[in-house]
């Protein structure tokens, strides 16, 4: 593609830009902090489905934050710049960084001074259609297919300054054909059947000025303008297009706008539904953090990818596995507190997004215990914890800009441990002082960026100010910020003790042992007494603490437990086993059976009787046409210990299965039959057991792993 310089002028002014993006970088794989904002948008985009690609002309509004000439976006490293010009028309110089082709390098002919404001027309164009291309390797965020269209601003189909951080306010004119709907965000005009002008922008050289578009000229499209209006400034910008319908409902005074294909809009209700779910979700976190002014929300289905869920202003976006309304309430409660955290307040930089990404995800926990009481809490929190266990040595919650957003490190780190840490810090500062903290955090940074420090500060503060007016000692927020953001590491708690007989009672007195020298917060200790149990506190400090509880009870054998209510994120060897069967479903998720069948036999090496390891490798070995393997795993899955009790009913039938394969219809129905005597419907095996009861199982055109069942 032509540049608007020549290639002499070009390599100088390259390497000079690059040397300044260079130094400015701290880490040096981390993205320069941005000396500029943008404060308002006019993006036109026509989608060109027939090229899967977009065309595009952006007129942005800037404001310096620190005098420089030196202006770096964001933008899809697919899209090929056309052109840069001033209000003028006056094309300035321009480059991708080398090793890091996303970033788009800027010469200002000047340097601008703070709050100095100045426009810029940038034209591009270019393909969206290979997900390797993307800002997150592999994830479909921006993509024009056949007839559908993805355009999330995480994708960076429009240049951003300082992603995830930045509001504005924007007109996004979203350009495509008669049949094509688009729904996003914004106050979203009627759609207007025009000719569009929009021919490709000639290169412009610097010091020249770009020609005004000859209006007579026959280079438009004919279809649909979509409008949408972004008034309050907020990090708009996301869209879905395609050849379907829309499904509107009310429940709780919230409006809900459906988008998605005709099939999953077959419920004439589902509107409605959504809306009753998401009013009682949205309802929980204005409680919780405060009042939201937000009454329509629009949900959409993702047209393709692997993306499970993504939360931008009024507009929340499903995968197709996750739209039912009556099993993905925690996820929607989880893009429903985006909107307060990550919407409203943003993080100020790509280290500071435990403040919105963990805090969304640790909502959802809460929502479920408002719905479902303190055991869906429990599962939650645990399902939390062998999601951080999975990749727990990635990198501190503080350094999450070493980790590339969506994928498993990042949920593992940011989402899942980010949400126990928040949970951790729940418990230490007692349920009044922590609502007060989310409340006074969403007050003070609503519509603003917020850094950890801005959270940890306030959070020292006001568990201060509640600790003196209760004449307690204050929790040392410090240390526990400096331990579970900082740094990596999770305890694994071992206990060793003796009972004494005392003349009134009996006396515990033992050892408290972990690996991290570090370590310094108070533990709870059940013991379980021929009485009542008895709940003891432990400061617990480094590798080794000793104890000496009294209890009244007679402490029963066995019957000590360490964070018996799991308020502490911690490992143990159940922990650690799910972790690894979680990794090697996330790699049969990708589709590298290779990779999952490692982990499975790793878990399984951690504990030869778990169902689960089991017959997750038997899976990954059925789907990759070894069925003599397969079937041995299954046979051992339902030797092993059966947790979760579904193994047995889908070993059963995945046996059933093979033997359908293999020509032993006989050995086959005997297989569904054990299957049916369980009576075990997870995952609708029941309706799987009867279909194949009638008629013989047979492999379809591409077997996919993905679609393991449950």
């Amino acid at each position: 593609m032509r540049r608007v310089f020549p290639s002499a002028m070009r390599t100088v002014v390259a390497a000079i830009l690059l040397a300044l993006a260079i130094a400015a970088s701290a880490p040096a794989q981390a993205p320069p902090r941005s000396t500029f904002r943008a404060t308002h948008y006019d993006v036109s985009a026509a989608l060109l489905f027939a090229q899967h690609s977009i065309a595009v002309r952006a007129v942005i509004q800037f404001e310096a934050t620190e005098p420089s000439a030196l202006l770096i976006l964001e933008l899809h490293r697919d899209l090929g710049v056309r052109s840069v010009t001033l209000a003028d028309g006056s094309a300035l110089r321009f480059d991708r960084d080398p090793k890091s082709p996303m970033r788009l390098m800027i010469a200002l002919p000047q340097t601008i001074l703070p709050g100095q404001p100045f426009t810029l027309t940038i034209d591009y164009t270019g393909p969206l259609i290979n997900d390797e291309m993307s800002p997150v390797r592999g994830v479909r965020l921006a993509y024009v297919g056949d007839d559908t269209a993805i355009l999330l601003r995480a994708g960076r189909w429009f240049p951003l300054v300082d992603y995830p951080g930045g509001a504005y306010t924007a007109t996004f004119n979203i350009i495509t054909s008669e049949n094509i709907t688009v729904v996003g965000t914004g106050l979203a005009d009627p759609p207007q059947k025009r000719k569009i002008l929009f021919a490709e922008p000639a290169p412009v050289k610097p010091g020249e000025t770009k020609p005004k578009p000859d209006e007579s000229a026959d280079n438009g499209i004919v279809g649909l303008l979509y409008t949408f209006h972004v008034n309050q400034p907020e990090p708009a910008g996301s869209f879905l297009a395609g050849p379907w319908k829309t499904q509107t409902g009310q429940a709780g005074g919230m409006d809900v706008t459906l988008f998605g294909p005709p099939a999953s809009l077959s419920n004439p209700r589902l509107a409605e539904e959504y809306a009753q779910s998401l009013s009682n979700a949205m309802a929980f976190c204005s409680s919780e953090f405060g009042p939201l002014e937000r009454t329509h929300f629009v949900i959409g289905q993702l047209p393709s990818g692997n993306l499970s869920g993504y939360s931008t202003p009024g507009f929340l976006v499903l995968g197709p596995r996750d739209w039912d309304p009556h099993t993905n309430s925690r996820l929607l409660a989880q893009l429903a507190a985006g909107q307060w955290f990550g919407n409203r307040v943003m993080a100020a930089t790509p280290d500071d997004v435990w403040l919105t990404d963990g805090l969304s995800r640790y909502a959802e926990a809460l929502y479920v215990e408002s719905t479902s009481g303190r055991e869906a809490l429990d599962l939650a929190l645990e399902d939390f914890a062998v999601g951080a266990l999975m990749f727990e040595q990635s990198a501190p919650i503080a350094h999450a800009s070493e980790l590339t957003p969506f994928t498993p490190e990042y949920r593992s780190i940011v989402q899942n441990k980010g949400a126990v840490v928040f949970h951790m810090l729940h418990a230490i500062l007692g349920d009044q002082t922590f609502a007060d903290l989310l409340h006074t955090f969403y007050q003070q940074y609503a519509g603003k960026l917020a850094h950890l420090d801005d959270f940890a500060n306030l959070a020292g503060e006001l568990s201060y100010k509640s600790a003196l007016a209760q004449k307690k000692q204050p929790p040392n927020t410090q240390a526990f910020f400096a331990q579970w953001l900082n740094s990596t590491g999770v305890p694994e708690f071992k206990l060793n003790y003796v009972v004494i007989r005392l003349r009134k009672g009996f006396a515990v007195r033992g050892t408290i042992s972990q690996a991290l020298e570090t370590f310094n917060m108070p533990v709870q200790m059940k013991i379980a007494t021929e009485g009542n149990p008895e709940l003891k506190s432990i400061q617990v400090t480094g590798t080794r603490t000793d104890f000496n509880v009294e209890t009244f009870g007679r402490p029963k054998p066995m019957g000590i437990t360490v964070d018996p209510n799991n308020e502490l994120l911690k490992s143990s060897p159940k922990l650690r086993l799910r972790a690894l069967i979680a990794r090697g479903e996330e790699d049969a998720q990708r589709g590298d059976l290779f990779s999952a069948i490692q982990q499975y036999q790793r878990a399984i090496d951690l504990q030869r009787n778990s169902s689960l390891a089991h017959f997750r490798l038997g899976e990954a070995a059925f789907y990759q046409k070894n069925y003599q393997a397969a079937a041995t795993s299954f046979r051992e899955a339902l030797d092993g210990d059966l947790d979760p009790k579904w193994t047995e009913v889908w070993s059963d039938i995945y046996i059933g299965k093979i033997y359908d394969l293999s020509g032993l219809r006989d050995r086959a129905m005997n297989a569904y039959a054990k299957a049916r005597e369980t009576r075990d419907n997870t995952g609708g095996a029941q309706d799987e057991v009867a279909k194949y009861s009638a008629q013989p199982f047979k492999l379809q055109p591409a077997g996919d792993a993905s679609k393991r069942n449950p």
